[in-house]
C-alpha cells in the first residue's frame, strides 16, 4: 500500500505550530536562509494566514504532523490565494505526500470560491516545480516577489484544475 493511502490531511490547529515552522525551516535552511516574511508567517501562522481568511493543511502520518501546505490571502491583483509554505519531513519526500497536500488545498481553495492561485518558488527545487508543473500551473513572465530566493512564479487558473 502506498504510503499517500495512510496520510491523513487535516485543518492546522495550533497544537501544530511547532511542526508548521520546522517543517519549513528545514527546507528552507538547506537551500536559502529565512526571510522577514518566513518568520511571519512561521512564527504567527493564526494572525498572519488565518486571520486574515488563510487556509493551512496538515498531512499526518501515524499521529504525526509530516507535512504542511498554506493559502495565503493574496497580496497580489488578480490572484485569490499564494499556495504556499509547503515543506514535507525529508525522510518521506518523493512519497506523494506534497502531491496529497497540494491538491487539498486547491480543492480547498475552489470550495472557498477562489479562481486563481500564484505561488513563489526557486529554480533549485526541482521535485517541487515537476509537481506544480503537472497539478497544472504555469509559469508567469515578468512576475515580481517580495523573497530573494524566489527566481519562480507560478499561476494556476482553477477553473481548469
Amino acid at each position: 500500500m502506498p504510503i499517500s493511502d495512510t496520510i491523513s490531511v487535516i485543518p492546522y490547529s495550533d497544537s501544530y505550530q511547532q511542526e508548521f515552522k520546522e517543517l519549513n525551516e528545514a527546507w528552507i535552511t538547506k537551500y536559502f536562509k529565512m526571510e522577514k516574511m518566513d518568520y511571519a508567517a512561521l512564527d504567527h501562522p493564526k494572525e498572519y494566514i488565518l486571520d486574515k481568511g488563510g487556509y493551512i493543511a496538515v498531512a499526518i502520518l501515524d499521529n504525526q504532523a509530516v507535512g504542511v501546505c498554506a493559502l495565503i490571502p493574496s497580496q497580489k491583483e488578480g490572484y485569490d490565494f499564494e499556495l504556499a509554505k509547503m515543506g514535507v519531513s525529508e525522510h518521506l519526500q518523493g512519497k506523494g505526500i506534497g502531491k496529497l497536500l497540494a491538491r487539498h488545498v486547491i480543492d480547498k481553495a475552489k470550495e472557498m470560491g477562489a479562481k486563481k492561485l500564484y505561488l513563489e518558488s526557486n529554480r533549485v527545487l526541482g521535485p517541487a516545480l515537476s509537481l506544480y508543473q503537472k497539478l497544472g500551473f504555469k509559469e508567469m513572465i515578468g512576475a515580481t516577489s517580495p523573497y530573494e530566493r524566489s527566481d519562480i512564479q507560478m499561476e494556476l487558473h482553477l477553473d481548469n484544475f
